[in-house]
């Protein structure tokens, strides 16, 4: 994936397998311990945060086309690029590596390349160094990972995406497995490595356990957001004629009716409950009122959107294969015209969709919705999620010298886009791996095989772009949509926070039954009463105690961190 937005689990996923709304994955890091308050490697505080995470400076090798925007709430956009440098420039001098040998261990979602093959090698020797890359089946990457923590035989270098947090234990393998870097990386020290200290900050504060930074992010974005309202213009706007200037839930509701009306009666819209989220003003998990958490769950605006969900399921406006929780078709039902509307990752507005969109209709064009407010009169606000959800990590048994060395490494990994050493590692060797064109590097047959696979960029990477060659309006429309929504970004409560959630809560904490409850609401199979009964028994078989520990051991303590 060497173009074109920021890697989540909740992107990567819905771009590839159109599981649209299916990963409502909450971005707060909670690993599970084992005592009754913060344990091991748990929570951050803000001046602790601040106080281990790397100074940055940015460094482009090339010029972006469409330059970064600063929002609120510490939100920026990702640069976007509608050429590829013919002439990449190296931004490191000499072979980073001293010959040292190293063990890493990725999850890869694709072909496992041939060990050692000629790709691999290519690499290292420019690294100057070896790393015996291992990828894993990402499908299995949990399982198997799990074994190599319970056994202590850590790689020397692994990738922990942050999705898994509480599958690997992280917060407990912090200062246990996994190296600290915090007097190699914290403030200034960074800045000996300067495409490591592009990384943007709140990519880094994802890495940070317990006032202590451990992780080197990959795939870093300052706009990662849940998600958005897609539509199809060629259909909405071209075809139907009707208005994308969505202001309110009304407005939106018209569309829905619209869309049924045209589409012979059938509901032409995907799910979209993960996502109202924005329009309503839900949190991410808790808001702060008066000095006091109130978990999403008890805010009126949570029922009131459910409720909404609801309501616009049982007049039919969402597709019937939607309701029937038919996930996995989702981008197919996108592409045939059969849902104009539909709600997903950011991560799914790319080339790879543009091309098989295309493929089904020639004029197929993807466009998202604004930001907007329910109510329409509201300023629109969306929490901005954790700036990396890749996160790799360094085997506590190597030496000073090793961790050195292996940071200088990924100083080259981390190359900036259109650099040499960035085109080295993400299209292998010219002539070889990939020919330079017009719209930028394209894999020979050879480099489909053994380069056009993320293994390197899971132990580190540049910041995110954008890039879709040879679609420029597509780039430019992604990052005008970032430019709004950057505007309207705040930061949630517990923020990068890193929490450590006693064992004894993990299963109050994520809620299961409650949210069985909320799929059955949005897909119009149980009333609104349903939730709030299914809230009242989940307060009173740990709930309720799960908040009060997060407001006695968090909030008390370290407060909203935002």
């Amino acid at each position: 994936m060497p173009s074109s937005n920021a890697f989540t689990r909740r992107g990567f996923v819905t771009a590839t397998a159109g599981a649209a709304g299916a990963l409502a994955m909450s971005p707060l890091l909670a690993a599970c311990g084992n005592g009754s308050s913060a344990a091991k490697g748990s929570t951050n505080t803000k001046t602790g945060l601040a106080a281990a995470l790397p100074t940055y400076k940015p460094n482009s090798a090339a010029n972006p086309d469409i330059p970064i925007v600063q929002g609120s709430g510490g939100a920026v956009t990702d640069a976007g690029y509608l050429t590829y440098p013919a002439n990449p420039v190296a931004t490191v001098s000499g072979t980073p590596g001293s010959g040292g040998t190293y063990s890493a261990v990725t999850p890869l979602w694709g072909s496992i390349p041939a060990a050692n093959n000629a790709y691999y090698q290519a690499v290292n020797k420019a690294l100057g160094a070896t790393i015996n890359m291992e990828p894993a089946n990402g499908n299995t990457y949990n399982t198997s990972v799990t074994a190599l923590v319970a056994g202590k035989k850590l790689p020397d270098w692994i990738q922990l995406p942050t999705w898994w947090n509480s599958t690997f234990n992280v917060g407990e393998l912090t200062g246990s497995q996994l190296t600290d870097l915090t007097p190699y990386l914290a403030g200034d020290k960074i800045l000996q490595y300067p495409n490591l200290a592009a990384i943007p900050t709140a990519a880094w504060s994802a890495g940070v356990w317990n006032n202590k930074l451990y992780g080197i992010p990959s795939f870093a974005s300052g706009a990662t957001f849940a998600g958005c309202f897609f539509y199809r213009k060629d259909l909405l706007v071209d075809k139907l004629g009707l208005s994308a200037e969505v202001k309110s839930i009304a407005d939106f509701e018209n569309l829905l009716k619209e869309c049924k009306a045209a589409n012979g009666g059938i509901g032409a819209s995907d799910d979209l409950w993960t996502y109202l989220a924005q329009p309503y003003g839900i949190p991410e998990k808790f808001a702060v009122q008066n000095g006091k958490l109130v978990h999403k769950y008890d805010l009126p605006q949570f029922a009131e959107g459910l409720n909404w969900a609801y309501k616009v399921a049982k007049a039919g406006y969402i597709h019937p294969d939607a309701l029937a929780g038919d996930t996995s078709n989702a981008n197919t039902r996108f592409y045939s015209g059969k849902c104009i509307i539909s709600s997903t990752g950011t991560g799914a507005w790319n080339l790879m969709d543009a091309q098989s969109g295309l493929a089904a209709n020639p004029k197929y064009n993807r466009q998202a919705f604004k930001v907007f407010s329910a109510d329409g009169t509201s300023t629109p606000t969306i929490f901005v999620e954790a700036g990396a959800s890749i996160m790799s990590y360094l085997n506590k048994n190597l030496t000073d010298k090793q961790v050195k060395e292996c940071l200088a490494i990924a100083n080259y990994l981390a190359a900036p886009y259109g650099s040499a050493e960035y085109t080295l590692i993400n299209y292998g060797v010219a002539g070889v791996d990939h020919t330079m064109t017009s719209s930028g590097p394209q894999y020979t047959d050879q480099g489909k095989k053994e380069a056009n696979q993320d293994t390197y960029q899971f132990l580190a990477s540049a910041a995110s772009v954008v890039s879709n060659p040879g679609m420029d309006q597509l780039t430019k429309d992604f990052c005008a949509w970032q430019a709004d929504a950057v505007q309207h970004a705040y930061k949630p409560v517990f923020d990068n926070a890193n929490i450590t959630v006693p064992a004894r809560l993990a299963t109050a904490d994520t809620a299961q039954a409650v949210e069985d409850t909320i799929k059955e609401v949005y897909h119009g199979l149980k009333p609104i009463s349903a939730f709030q009964d299914a809230v009242t028994t989940w307060k009173k078989s740990g709930g309720t105690d799960v908040i009060a520990w997060y407001q006695t051991n968090v909030y008390d303590k370290f407060g909203s961190m935002q």
